[in-house]
């Protein structure tokens, strides 16, 4: 984030806790308990916004070197991410061309080549098939023409997007629209991988990004951890057409204010949180980032998988575990704990739609942008 934003958005957080307001969305919205329970509605978002679409799958400290690699089943088809020894990301079908076996099995880690566990036929970096044991006996091949199956990659302001489809498309600066700024200043591409943790959970896919939704809750909700040292009920917040950008401010930005604003940081004051669509919110600290990426059951409305995933920049392994500890365990103790109940209410079938209040902004824009997305109506203000 450049200078001149950081100060513009702690002196509007500043100014909300002068006049004791906040953000605000013009209106309430009713939105159909349906949008979290149908399975009708979640074959529809698999469709159109996970399967037919560019995906987030890392950042580039998951890649930090020449024959680097990363694994995720999350996009359908087993994905193999590697950089090559051109500094390049590619990324495959995690499938040997031989009889269709994982290659790699691995989450992470570095190789020369991927060999699969099978029959040990490898590949390098760049995909090309280059070893089959036992080739006299196997019979003719071309091999030139059964290296791995390639899938669309990108790498842009230290973010990593693959495609599902061989045939996709990808235009990461449209994917980052509004973002890209702050993130090269931020300096993405300079965090190193620390951390991850993997959530199976009894709630939509929608209800993770819920919770990174406003600001009223942490008063309540968070009394006795983020109430200790967040203001609640302020938040700076800014839209673009699907992505948007909310800062929380921190209980220090008081005293921040004393200073001169050429020492303005927007993380001594402020909590940085961006909404990368459709299913990615990126939490930023001093020196440390949090990636939560929220992944659609295949069938089931009611589960989903929350992939949390740690960055930092000179910061130790013991600073990155007390990050990964205080900000895990207020989102999965608290946030997500509260939204597996409203989960249970939803599904019950007593519940035929919910509110969205003029203090909680991002609720508005998040489910009105993946209305859009599905050629759904736009939500109502019903006051």
């Amino acid at each position: 984030m450049r200078h001149e934003v950081e100060v513009e958005v702690l002196a509007e957080l500043l100014a909300q806790i002068a006049e004791g307001r906040n953000a605000d969305a013009g209106a309430v919205r009713a939105c159909p308990a349906s949008t979290w329970t149908c399975p009708d509605r979640l074959a529809l978002e698999r469709r159109e916004l996970f399967d037919t679409q560019p995906q987030l799958v890392g950042l580039s400290g998951d890649l930090p070197s020449p024959g680097s690699f990363l694994t995720t089943d999350d996009l359908g088809p087993p994905v193999l991410v590697v950089r090559g020894d051109d500094g390049k990301v590619r990324a495959f079908v995690n499938a040997c061309r031989h009889r269709g076996a994982v290659v790699e099995t691995a989450r992470r880690g570095t190789k020369p080549l991927f060999s699969c566990p099978f029959h040990a036929w490898s590949y390098d970096a760049r995909g090309t098939l280059r070893a089959v044991p036992m080739a006299e006996q196997f019979g003719p091949l071309e091999t030139g023409s059964l290296g791995l199956l390639p899938l669309p990659a990108a790498e842009h302001c230290g973010m990593i997007f693959v495609h599902p489809r061989a045939d996709g498309v990808i235009d990461a600066a449209a994917l980052l629209e509004g973002l890209e700024d702050d993130f090269t200043n931020f300096g993405f591409a300079h965090h190193s991988f620390a951390l991850e943790d993997r959530l199976e959970l009894d709630l939509n896919w929608k209800l993770v990004t819920d919770t990174f939704g406003e600001t009223y809750h942490f008063k309540r909700l968070h009394k006795d951890t983020l109430a200790q040292t967040f203001e609640g009920d302020i938040l700076s917040y800014r839209t673009w057409r699907r992505n948007h950008r909310m800062v929380l401010g921190k209980q220090a930005i008081r005293e921040m204010a004393t200073r001169p604003r050429a020492e303005w940081r927007v993380t001594d004051g402020g909590f940085p949180v961006y909404f990368l669509f459709p299913n990615v919110v990126i939490n930023v600290s001093e020196g440390a980032i949090a990636v939560v990426r929220s992944l659609p059951h295949v069938t089931d409305p009611g589960r989903c998988t929350v992939q949390i995933s740690y960055y930092g920049t000179d910061r130790s392994p013991e600073d990155m575990e007390t990050f990964r500890r205080g900000f895990g365990g207020v989102v999965v103790n608290e946030d997500l704990a509260a939204a597996a109940g409203m989960q249970r209410n939803l599904g019950s079938g007593r519940i035929e739609q919910v509110l969205f209040g003029r203090n909680e902004p991002p609720l508005h824009h998040y489910h009105q942008v993946f209305r859009k997305a599905l050629g759904l109506t736009p939500l109502e203000a019903v006051g």
